[in-house]
Parts: C-alpha cells; structure tokens; sequence
C-alpha cells in the first residue's frame, strides 16, 4: 500500500522529566519598607508642575472654575437642542398616532355582565308616559333595547344633536382636534359650534294640524236645559257667558278643569236669542226671538234693567245686533233691509241706514269707521259709520243667498257665508276699493247653511259652523288658507249642531255653544295666554 492511504495518528511527545518548583524568597520587612519610600518619593516629583506650564494652561483654557462652568453651560445646550430635535420628530408622526389611536382604541370590557340584560324585555307602549315615542299602531309593544335607542333619537332631536356631555372620551378628543384645525377658517358656521335647538319655535300658527286640548264643558256646573244660542269669552277677565232658550244667562269662571259657576240671572218668559257684553265687559245686553224689549244687566252692581221701547225705533221685534267699537251704541238690525243706529246712554235711535233685501250680516271695520253687511240676496254693503252713506257695494261671488258676514280684527280680511255652505274670504282692502272683488279662497268643507263665521283676535283662524248639521264645524287656517285636519274629531260626537263659536281674549281657548245645551271647550296649545 501506498503512504498517501495511511491516516496519521497523532505523535505523542515525550515527556520529560517533572521540573521542581521554585520556592519564594523569603519575606522581608525592612526591604518591603525601603521599597514603598522610594515609590512615594517618585510620585511625588512626578506630581509636582512647573509654574510655567500652570499659567499656559490658565491662559488656554481659563482658570478651573471657569473652565467647569463652560463644560456645564455647554453640556445643557446640547441637552436642550436634542430634546427640541426629538420634539420636532415626534409632532410630525402625532397627527397620524392620534388618528390611529382614535380609531384603534381597544373597547373596555365590562366588569361584570348580568346575564338577564341579554333577554328581550318587552315594554308597553300604550302606557301614557310612552305614548307619544310611537309611530304607529304596530308599534304597541317594543324590546327594551330599542326602546332606549328610540328615546336617544328623540333627546337628541330636541337638543338639535348629541350634547357635548353626552359624547365618548375618544369623540371628544376627535372633536376637540377638529376644533383647533377650524380656528383657522373664517367661513365656518357658528351653527356648527352649537348644541340645543338651531331653529327657535316659531310666534306664527303652524298649519296642517291644529294642537288643541278638550276640556271639560264650560257650563258643566250649569248646563242648559235648552239649546244655547250664544257663548263668548268676556273681553278681559278669565270668564265665559253662555245663553240660552231656557231664559237664563249664565257666567262660569275658565280654568279647563272645574270651570266654575260665577253667576247665573232667570229672565222671566224671555227665552235669549243672543247676549253680548259691553265693549267695557261691565254690561251684558240680551235680545230674545219675539220681544221688542231688551235687557241690560250691570254685573259691578248686580242690576237688572230692561228697556220696554226704544226712541225712534220703529220695529217689531229687537233680535239681532252688534256693539260698536267705540263702545257706546249697538247697530239693530231691522226689517226690509234697515240698519238703525242705538245709543246706550239715551236708549234712542240716532240714526238708520237701508239697504235692498233683508240684513243676514253684520261686521264692522277694525277701526270701527266701516261696516259691512250683506242681504239674503247675495250683496255686500259698506257703509261709513260717520256720514250714514254706502261707499261701496259688490256681489258676493258665486253667493245665491247670504247668511252671515265677518271681518278680522286685524283689517286683513272678510268672510261672507252663504246658505249652500260655501264661505269666501276676500281682502279687506279689496272689499272697500273695489266694485268686483275676487275672493283669496272659496271654503267649500260645509254642505249645509254657514250659519256662523268667527275670526280669532290674532287673525290667524277663521271658525265656520252651521247649527243645521252635526259636527259641522271647520277652522280654517288664515296664512295658507287651507282647512286644518283634525278637527271636529271624526270618531265621536262632541260638536254637535253649533249655533254660536267664539275665541278667548288672546286665542287660549275656543267654545261652541250646540243644541244639547252644552258649551264644549278646546285648549288651543300653540298660544300661551288666554
């Protein structure tokens, strides 16, 4: 065999024989000793510096406390401009690192969990507290949850949003950065910046439908045994009068609830066909159906007084009429067309006025220089009060026969009923400049006689009724003209046939007064006072 096939074992090296081991000298003190001061000694020359390399050294780098001084001032601005460095570093990451943050932020755990709050409790609806949240009559019961959820879109409607109070820590912190970002921009809205209702509720009546409350009758401590012909509110204190065929007048006290009974005088063999108070409200002037006589009852002296005849009245009967403005005179209305003029204080007839036709309506200006009245035959008159003369006179549109007549206290409008049921409103201006008016809107929701036409004092409501109908009632909804919805209500009688409507001092409540001898009262919720 070759050698390059053969591995190689290692060589051992022989050993050789085991060396001795030296021992160390022996130790001595006094040579130790020797050998320590000569060492001090070399350190001490070698401490020692020359005077001329001290003051080299003063002249270069200044004297030691100097020099440590400057070390530390220049140790602090390096300190500070790595901090500024890394600031500057670290803002230009922070937008996205809060934009992340905010979007990564881990949802907290409950800290326990009751395990009924994941069963569906089912809440009734129909309870009067939880009412108003339903949208319908399939929503009669609703799950707990979504009841909440129901009630926090109902808070946050009203509040015109989510209150800041109400917001998370993490939209609060988002919003607060959206905040700062919109300081810069001039044209942002301060709508934006606001919670609570942006739309402040409006002085105007709404239309559509008609916020209104039933209350208790206004004579329901005495009700009249015969069909009322009148009810109106008293001109400034919270009192309702009522008459009727049963001979008496009647005043109750308005409170929506109990409405009590102030007052109530019988006038003998007299059934009452109208009564209205003084434009002062301290008299109540009441006509019957038959009687040529009237009475006036004084309520600040509780007096009674009745006038037989009347100087310079040539009239049968005394049954319809109305208080002037100036509050001194009533204008009678007579046969064949006569108008006559009546003081209070001399109970005499100063002067009259005549017109073609019988009288079906009267209604005076808002100032009380004109008045309007139109016949069965389907004209208007104005008259001026002052001069006694017919200034203008027009037909009724599309009127066959007229039934009632009235203007609104605001000059705005007149409304002339007629016995098909159709009730046009014109413009007031129009009425008295012009010999062919054309109504703003022709009212056709009543198939019978429109027997009784009343605005209310704000001129926001006209009231239309026949007494030959149940519930044939309709308000009407002056700025848009149009008929409001909800009113009479459709699923029971309340109404009745009304002979007589009429509004409280500032629109608060609303009465009729029907033929079941009742005066039903409506709280009208969008005005505040009575």
């Amino acid at each position: 065999m070759d050698g390059t096939d053969v591995i190689k074992l290692p060589v051992t090296e022989e050993r050789g024989p085991d060396k001795k081991r030296t021992r160390p000298a022996k130790f001595d003190p006094k040579e130790e000793a020797g050998k320590r001061r000569k060492n001090v000694e070399s350190l001490a020359v070698l401490g020692e510096t020359d005077s001329s390399v001290k003051l080299l050294e003063e002249l270069v780098f200044g004297a030691e406390d100097e020099l440590v001084e400057r070390l530390v001032e220049e140790d602090e601005e390096q300190t500070g401009t790595l901090l500024v460095e890394d600031r500057d570093e670290e803002s230009g990451e922070s937008d996205d690192e809060d934009n992340a943050r905010l979007q990564l932020q881990p949802t907290r755990k409950a800290a326990w969990v009751d395990e009924d709050d994941e069963l569906e409790e089912v809440v009734d609806m129909k309870h009067r507290f939880r009412r108003d949240l339903m949208r319908g009559e399939t929503e009669s019961t609703m799950s707990k949850q979504k009841l909440q959820q129901r009630m926090r879109e109902q808070f946050q409607k009203s509040m015109g949003g989510t209150p800041s109070w109400a917001e998370s820590n993490v939209k609060k912190k988002k919003n607060k950065a959206d905040d700062e970002d919109d300081d810069d921009e001039e044209e942002e809205d301060d709508l934006l910046r606001k919670t609570g209702n942006f739309v402040a509720s409006s002085d105007s009546l709404p239309g559509g439908i008609l916020r209104m409350k039933k209350c208790l009758h206004a004579n329901s401590a005495r009700p009249s045994e015969d069909r009322l012909s009148t009810v109106q509110f008293h001109p400034s204190a919270q009192v309702v009068m009522t008459a009727g065929l049963d001979q008496s007048v009647s005043l109750f006290q308005v409170d929506g609830k109990t409405n009590p009974k102030i007052q109530s005088i019988h006038l003998e063999h007299f059934p009452v066909h109208k009564a209205q108070f003084s434009l002062d409200g301290e008299t109540v002037i009441a006509t019957s159906l038959k009687n040529k006589m009237f009475y006036l009852y004084d309520m600040m002296e509780g007096r009674i007084t009745p006038v037989h005849s009347v100087r310079g009245l040539n009239e049968a009967r005394v049954k319809e009429f109305s208080v002037c403005p100036d509050g001194g005179a009533l204008l009678l209305t007579g046969t064949n067309g006569y108008l006559h003029l009546l003081t209070l204080k001399t109970k005499e007839v100063v002067r009259s006025m005549k017109m073609n036709g019988n009288v079906s309506g009267v209604a005076f200006s808002n100032d009380g220089s004109k008045v309007f009245a139109n016949s069965e035959e389907g004209e208007v008159y104005v008259w001026d009060m002052r001069s006694s003369r017919c200034v203008n006179r027009f037909t009724d549109d599309g009127c066959v026969k007229g039934t009632s007549l009235a203007s609104s206290r605001n000059g705005q409008y007149l409304a002339c009923g007629s016995q098909s049921g159709v009730v046009n409103v014109y413009s007031q201006e129009t009425c008295l400049n012009s010999a062919n008016p054309k109504p703003l809107k022709a009212v056709m929701n009543l198939l019978t006689s429109a027997t009784s036409l009343t605005f209310n004092p704000s001129s926001e409501i006209l009231a239309i009724g026949s007494r030959a109908e149940d519930e044939a009632v309709r308000l009407v909804h002056l700025p848009s003209l149009t008929v409001f919805s909800n009113f009479p209500v459709s699923k029971r009688k309340i109404v009745y046939r009304a002979s007589c409507i009429d509004f409280s001092p500032h629109s608060g409540f609303f009465s009729l007064a029907n033929n079941k001898g009742h005066a039903p009262l409506f709280r009208l919720l969008h005005y505040k006072d009575f």
